[in-house]
């Protein structure tokens, strides 16, 4: 194709510019080339092969021209692109298009096709690096108003081929003069975008697996002497019994020092002289840049930053931590931290502990991240002495780079991980976390607990978009992600426990025996609080034996009518006053015999003063494999540690050594007959409401409703009324729409909204009700008064003229001038129930669909029931029904139930409205009285704004913050 002639360039849009993480897990940058690239797109080419330069212009071109150098360099970012994907600053694949008209020649717009081309170099081929390039050239393409891209591929360069079959995007192919000629439309597609997502999930995943089992790790600033937090860290992956090649690196070792506990130690990474796969950093912040050069120039993989002084002490710091995250990315590596706290991998092949925890967790099913290295220390201590195993532990610290969607992505399909619990502090990209824990959640459990709920603000060192959405929004949403919220590192415990010991319930039908019939009845009243179906419980007495207990908990299990057993106990009493010796290990070993026969169903322990019961419970639940020989241990190694003391419990001394029932049982996730035990029947029954919810909630997302086709839904002429009006109103911040502008809008989705007449004074009230109808409401519009019956604002069933006029005038007597008041007249409508309906969009999260009881029900108490948009019509349904006022709609107290299904069909139709026409920020109903048969909207309200840019469409990146 011929070269066009030059054409104005636009401003550089450093908004294309993005963080990949590619298919084998390390990073690239992807960036428009600029006039300032020629020596490093010769380099590039340089080191291109033959057959590669072949494949790329159908003839041998062994070196560029200086005029085909300045063509490739020369964009003008709107006809003519290129990108490249760089890693240590250097190219190592670009691709380029250029907008063509029908006959293949140079063209501007409004021309919407352009000939795209791509060359990657070979030493990064089957990395994905084109079809990463692919992804973004697409996005510009289609920001910049093309719709198709056309490519001429040699029947033999397979691999590009497959880089655009493969996309997913609706294409043709042909055969012409010898090349294969694609054509590909660049609209996204549910095929493309599952595409875009896959890929995603693999290549983010094998970044966090690269991270976690690395064959070699240095620890950068180990000290000479121990102690220290680089010594400590060696020293506990030492004791771990780590199964890789391990290195120590302190740039003050004196040439005479050659090892640090037992292994080889140098001066810097470059001078080890084999590959470094994992590097953990532990020297002082102003000297982190030289750590991470040294080891990006000699192909680590990834980064535990340790060093603390980053966006966690203001601005410079913060300023530091971007720096920190643009320098390792550049050489292809990602980051824990900094300011973290480590990492844990306990799988036998692996045994990682690159962490400041002394005592690595035994070998288990739970995957734990934390953002927050004292949470972190409390939760290892926590799950530790109740005798749970890990499968792997982060602490993040301030999360700069890998943070928990990353770990979602490993842990959605690791074998070794059955539960996922997550202390977040902060949601830096709420939309894709809610994705990615719905798609994990379908697996395996998500537990989550979130920190700093009430600040407004994130917590220091954490630098994300802070979202407008309510904490108790976010909640509900995740909660429709089948995300099990707790509000405690307790309850995270308390939850964590129970799924990765036992079954999910069926559901909420729940036995209760026990030899206390006082701590019976504190179940009781517990499983009523939390929603659950309790039985009456059985009363065991206190004379009840070991034997006792088994029999009575073998019955319940076999029990068709019951879903769930909590077992209660306290201590045994003898004759002579005193707690009979070994009831608690003679009752647990009862109990799990019992268990055994009925595998499928849970069973909890709930004790009063039982420690013994707890720890025998622990440790048989223990799956710490046997404990690894230590590594050699060098000079200033610590001893090992002694044997538990008195004030060590069974259960963490089992962490150590495991007893025989430690083998999985069938319907319990890897682990044995794992009875989790609780020191209060509140603890207890709120863990097993959790595992019910969520029960149900796997259960339902087998069939999660669809959105209905409705009939008279004019999305074409929405959308010329929402581009005539934004062209007029051209504020950023948007408009709201007139209320009869907000009616006809609203109008094209079948939502109808009652007219309203204003009534500036008692004659123009007259007529407005005459041509209305009588019987009539006259209202009150003013912003103190609106929505306020309880302040006298509104006079209803005005059946005359005379009340009517009787009515104006008390009103403006008693509340202030027609002119203060803005007065309305509306026709009466059936009573009913009043509702209301809003729908919003937030950039972090997307739109939300809300609906309540109007007044104080939604605005005093906050019993609002959220779903994101698109929602179907399972979602509305549950919606409506999960308030805590529900009741009202359904004939509380003898009241006629209301027309629900139109409710339901009223949510969906705003759903619908919002999610076709993303140009609409909100949308409040209020009131919607929900009658007996139908329903009426008195009020609404709509707002405008440019369409918010949609991140979760767009291609792969990771986050900039």
């Amino acid at each position: 194709m011929r070269t066009p002639p030059d054409q104005p360039e636009h401003v550089y849009p450093d908004h294309w510019e993005a963080d990949v993480v590619l298919r084998d897990g390390g990073t690239a940058r992807i960036r428009p080339i600029t006039t300032d690239d020629a020596e490093r797109l010769v380099s590039f080419y340089e080191q291109v092969s033959d057959e590669s330069k072949y494949y790329r212009f159908f003839a041998p071109y062994p070196r560029l021209s200086a005029k085909d150098v300045r063509r490739f360099t020369h964009h003008d970012y709107v006809d003519r692109v290129g990108l490249a994907a760089t890693v240590g600053g250097e190219f190592i694949a670009t691709v380029r298009y250029d907008r063509i008209n029908a006959r293949g020649l140079p063209a501007s717009a409004p021309a919407d096709e352009a000939e795209v081309a791509f060359l990657v170099q070979d030493a990064h081929q089957g990395r994905g690096v084109a079809s990463a390039l692919l992804e973004h050239i697409a996005a510009v393409a289609r920001e910049r108003g093309i719709r198709r891209f056309a490519a001429e591929v040699l029947p033999a360069n397979n691999k590009m081929i497959k880089v655009f079959t493969d996309a997913g995007y609706t294409q043709k192919r042909s055969f012409e003069d010898g090349a294969v000629r694609l054509h590909l439309d660049l609209e996204p597609t549910d095929r493309s975008l599952a595409v875009q997502r896959a890929r995603e999930q693999r290549a983010e995943a094998r970044s966090v697996q690269r991270l976690l089992a690395p064959g070699s790790v240095a620890v950068i600033g180990a000290g000479r002497a121990p102690g220290g937090v680089g010594r400590t860290v060696l020293r506990n992956l030492l004791d771990a019994g780590y199964t890789g090649r391990a290195y120590a690196v302190n740039h003050a070792l004196p040439d005479t020092t050659t090892t640090l506990d037992g292994v080889p130690a140098f001066r810097s990474v470059a001078d080890i002289g084999e590959p470094v796969d994992l590097a953990v950093v532990a020297v002082p912040a102003e000297r982190v840049p030289e750590a991470v050069a040294d080891c990006g120039e000699h192909d680590v993989q990834g980064l535990v930053v340790l060093t603390a002084g980053y966006a966690e002490q203001g601005a410079a710091g913060r300023d530091r931590q971007r720096e920190l995250v643009r320098q390792a990315r550049s050489y292809g590596m990602r980051i824990i931290g900094p300011n973290a706290f480590g990492i844990i991998n306990t799988a036998p092949g692996v045994r990682l502990n690159a962490s400041l925890a002394p005592h690595p967790p035994a070998a288990g099913r739970i995957g734990l991240f934390t953002q927050s290295g004292a949470i972190g220390i409390a939760l290892l201590s926590g799950l530790h002495r109740r005798g749970a195993g890990l499968s792997s532990f982060i602490s993040a610290g301030n999360r700069a780079d890998v943070s928990g969607n990353d770990f979602l992505q490993h842990w959605y399909d690791d074998p070794d991980t059955d539960v996922v619990l997550l202390y977040l502090e902060s949601i830096g990209n709420p939309r894709k976390f809610t994705r990615l824990a719905r798609r994990t959640a379908a697996v395996k459990p998500v537990v989550v607990v979130k920190g700093a709920r009430h600040s407004g603000s994130a917590p220091p060192g954490h630098a994300v978009p802070v979202t407008r959405v309510p904490h108790t929004t976010v909640s509900a949403l995740l909660r429709q992600a089948g995300v099990i919220r707790v509000d405690t590192v307790t309850e995270l415990v308390d939850a964590g426990l129970l799924l990765a010991g036992q079954p999910l319930p069926a559901g909420p039908r729940v036995a209760i025996l026990g030899n206390s019939e006082s701590l019976g009845l504190l179940t009781y009243d517990a499983c009523l609080t939390e929603g659950l179906r309790p039985r009456r419980p059985r009363d065991l007495t206190t004379a009840a034996t070991p034997e006792d207990f088994r029999t009575a908990l073998a019955e319940a299990l076999r029990d068709d009518a019951c879903d769930a057993v909590v077992v209660t106990a306290i201590p045994w009493v003898g004759e002579s006053g005193a707690t009979e010796s070994g009831d608690g290990e003679v009752l647990a070993e009862a109990l799990r015999a019992a268990a055994a026969e009925a595998p499928a169903k849970p069973v909890l322990v709930v004790h009063v003063e039982m420690g013994a019961l707890a720890d025998a419970l622990a440790a048989a639940t223990s799956t710490a494999p046997a404990a690894p020989p230590r590594a050699p241990a060098g000079p200033g190694a610590p001893a090992a540690p002694a044997a538990p003391g008195p004030g060590a419990t069974a259960g963490a001394a089992a962490m150590e050594a495991p007893g025989p029932d430690a083998a999985p049982a069938p319907g319990a996730p890897g682990g044995g007959y794992r009875i989790p035990a609780y020191p209060a029947a509140e603890r207890a029954v709120r863990a097993l409401a959790e595992a019910v919810r969520y029960g149900q909630w796997r259960r339902q997302i087998a069939d999660p409703g669809r959105v209905p086709e409705y009939e008279g839904i004019d999305e074409a002429g929405a959308a010329a009324q929402i581009e005539r009006t934004l062209a007029r109103d051209v504020d950023e911040r948007g408009v709201t729409l007139a209320p009869d502008a907000a009616r006809e809008l609203l109008g094209r989705y079948g939502i109808a909204v009652r007219p309203t007449l204003p009534a500036p004074t008692p004659d123009e009230a007259v007529r407005a009700a005459a041509g209305l109808g009588y019987p009539v409401a006259l209202k009150t519009t003013a912003p103190h008064l609106r929505h306020r019956p309880d302040l006298g604002g509104v006079r209803l069933d005005l059946a005359t003229e005379e009340q009517l006029r009787t009515a104006y005038a008390e009103l403006t007597e008693t509340l202030g001038g027609p002119e203060e008041l803005q007065p309305v007249i509306q026709a009466m409508v059936p009573r009913g129930v009043d509702t209301v309906v809003r729908a919003a969009i937030d950039p972090a999260v997307g739109a939300v669909l809300s609906f309540g009881l109007a007044g104080a029900p939604s605005e005093l108490l906050g019993d609002t029931a959220h779903r994101l948009v698109p929602a179907t019509d399972r979602d509305v349904a549950e919606q409506i029904r999960s308030i805590r006022t529900a009741p009202l709609l359904f004939g509380w107290r003898g009241s006629a139930p209301v027309d629900t299904a139109a409710l339901e069909e009223l949510l969906l139709r705003v759903s619908r409205l919002v999610d076709d026409h993303p140009e609409i920020v909100a949308v409040g109903l209020e009131p919607v009285v929900v009658a007996p048969r139908g329903l009426s909207v008195l009020g609404a309200t709509v707002r405008l704004a440019p369409a918010p840019a949609r991140t979760d469409l767009g291609p792969r990146r990771l986050p900039s913050y």
